[in-house]
């Protein structure tokens, strides 16, 4: 199932600040003293609540882009393909099934939900193309394999991303999966003030 590690977040501060911007008619000068020591009681961080809270489509939230998130998760392969419909969130390295499948521990690389019997069988088509890497040996194995395989990848995304994800999955039927995902969003820091959700 779903796991998620080694978070950091980038920009924040420096996102907040920069959402004033627009309405800026002299030079900013804040990044010269560095960070502020209690952000949250900043004047920026009350008008970046106001305009995260924003529709994301509205332009207003669109400082939440620079409020940079990189984490490492690791999924099943039917969740992966529903990950990547979204524009800016960027696989930043993954293992690779095309080139390790046929090398995988298959037993602790499957999820709960694969049977043993499945398990079984791609390990006699792993034994198959280890024994005898043909190509045919090897498309059996790569077409066979389930998608409750498991993999991670470091993935490199932003706030307004996240606040357009968590909308669109904070109820869906994969529920461990993208459960685990959204209530990880809402441990972000400052997340839930900064985007409303």
């Amino acid at each position: 199932m779903l796991r998620i590690s080694n978070t950091q977040v980038y920009g924040l501060e420096e996102s907040c600040i920069a959402s004033g911007y627009p309405m800026r008619t002299d030079l900013p000068h804040e990044f010269s003293d560095g960070v502020y020591f209690h952000f949250d009681k900043t004047p920026h961080y009350k008008r970046s609540c106001k305009l995260g809270n924003a529709q994301s489509n509205s332009g207003h939230a669109n400082f939440l882009t620079g409020i940079i998130v990189q984490f490492d998760v690791t999924y099943p392969a039917y969740w992966s393909m529903q990950f990547q419909r979204y524009h800016f969130a960027q696989f930043i390295s993954s293992q690779s099934k095309m080139h390790k499948l046929a090398f995988m521990d298959l037993e602790s690389g499957m999820n709960k939900y694969v049977s043993k019997q499945v398990i079984e069988y791609l390990t006699n088509l792993q034994n198959d193309y280890q024994a005898n890497p043909t190509y045919e040996n090897y498309m059996k194995l790569l077409s066979n394999c389930p998608m409750g395989l498991e993999l991670t990848a470091r993935i490199s995304t932003n706030y307004l991303q996240l606040k357009n994800i968590y909308n669109q999955r904070k109820m869906h039927k994969l529920k461990e999966d993208w459960g685990e995902f959204c209530s990880w969003v809402e441990q972000l820091p400052h997340f839930k003030e900064l985007t409303g959700v």
